[in-house]
């Protein structure tokens, strides 16, 4: 690790001492200066917002703007907490647990469980979570930026979570094989694939281009798929995890089908907490060929 990524995570442990409550607090106040100035992340937020036809209407998406920037603040300051070195602290600040017989009657049929789980509310805190209940392993995909990749997986096997490379056929293979043998795995169901590795479904009314690994996994293996998210509670309360049920279809044969399912299953979660969602995600920003004008 180098010296000044080093230097990071000592900050990012110092700072995790803070209360969640102080911590949230600074976040939605970067959030709303994130929201009253031109930056890149506001532009990505509102571009992706409209795309999202379906779902809200403008005067609906112009709120949702501000309050996702303010969510996306805390979300930024709360991992110092969950990856602040003691993950046991963090899962204390999961209070309530929605859904989760859906998880034990899964890990329980031992036919192996995916679990996809959004950009939505602190996934980080899920992994952690999960990993405290059974053996897990997490596929992600690696850094733009190499010199990040030591920290977080540092950050994320405080638990012994196994982290899997989402790249090339070893990634594929491995979380094949777990899953195969009844475990568990962790999936980003809405991190959008390289252009020619996915398919085009739609994503609150608009075509986005979908991963098939999810999909292709289940169908293969025979695994239950649950959504999950966790989702932050007002004042810095702590968290709700939420399971639930894959929508028919996620393991269709036939992928169009099946990718489509995987995104009502997003669109589920989003429904519940809609202002956590990572809008600042360019989730659209590769387009179907017919739409490439637009």
């Amino acid at each position: 690790m180098r010296w000044y990524i080093a230097l990071a995570f000592f900050l990012l442990r110092l700072i995790g001492r803070l209360p969640l409550r102080a911590l949230q607090g600074i976040g939605a106040a970067i959030g709303w200066l994130l929201w009253i100035t031109p930056n890149p992340l506001r532009r990505k937020a509102t571009q992706t917002l409209s795309f999202v036809i379906t779902q809200f209407d403008a005067q609906s998406r112009h709120g949702l703007l501000k309050s996702s920037l303010i969510e996306t603040g805390k979300s930024a300051l709360e991992l110092c907490k969950v990856w602040s070195g003691d993950p046991h602290a963090a899962l204390a600040l999961v209070r309530e647990v929605r859904g989760g017989e859906l998880f034990d009657k899964a890990l329980a049929a031992g036919r192996g469980l995916i679990i996809a789980a959004p950009h939505l509310g602190c996934w980080e805190l899920l992994n952690f979570w999960l990993c405290s209940r059974t053996k897990i392993a997490i596929a992600y995909r690696p850094p733009r930026q190499p010199a990040l990749e030591p920290l977080l997986v540092r950050a994320r096997g405080a638990l012994a979570a196994e982290q899997v490379r989402a790249e090339g056929s070893a990634g594929v293979r491995t979380l094949f094989k777990r899953v195969s043998a009844g475990g568990a795995i962790g999936i980003l169901p809405d991190q959008q694939p390289k252009a020619g590795e996915g398919e085009f479904a739609p994503f609150f009314g608009t075509p986005a281009l979908t991963m098939v690994l999810l999909s292709r996994l289940a169908q293969r293996t025979g695994a239950t798929v649950l959504f999950a998210f966790a989702e932050r509670l007002p004042g810095g309360e702590g968290f709700r995890i939420h399971f639930l049920p894959a929508p028919d279809g996620v393991a269709d044969a036939d992928l169009p089908t099946a990718v489509a399912a995987l995104n009502r299953g997003v669109e589920n979660c989003v429904e519940l907490a809609p202002a956590q969602y990572q809008w600042a995600y360019k989730r659209y920003s590769i387009r179907p060929p017919a739409s490439a004008d637009a």
